[in-house]
């Protein structure tokens, strides 16, 4: 038979080891913030915006290849972000992303983001 101080310490362990893997994210992007990398899987140079951006910078426009979405959230509050194709948030939105939402590829938006906005909803 089990040494019953054996068992419970294994469940202990395995509840808090699974409540301290669910709060971490993936992507290392400041809170409050929408990130882009100029690779898959949040590598490369990251670039980071707490507002709209209509022209993104020579390095990261159409270099977008992982984003992330770590706004705030709240009644009233834009906290979705939809990147666009082209400067000034016109054309084809590539990526929309909700609220704590991170996209380590996707390959309709890979290199093609030049602006974003934050919106009410995607």
């Amino acid at each position: 038979m089990k040494h019953p101080l054996a068992l419970v310490t294994a469940v202990v362990l395995a509840i808090g080891g699974a409540a301290v893997t669910t709060t971490a994210y993936a992507a290392q992007c400041p809170s409050g913030n929408f990130c882009a990398w100029t690779d898959a899987n949040y590598g490369g140079q990251r670039w980071n915006w707490s507002g709209d951006d209509g022209n993104w910078e020579p390095g990261i426009e159409d270099a977008d290849s992982s984003w992330a979405n770590h706004g705030i959230s709240g009644p009233g509050i834009k906290d979705h972000v939809q990147v666009y194709e082209n400067p000034g948030w016109v054309g084809l939105g590539t990526v929309c992303l909700a609220p704590g939402q991170e996209i380590p590829y996707d390959s309709w938006g890979n290199d093609s983001g030049d602006s974003h906005t934050w919106k009410m909803s995607c």
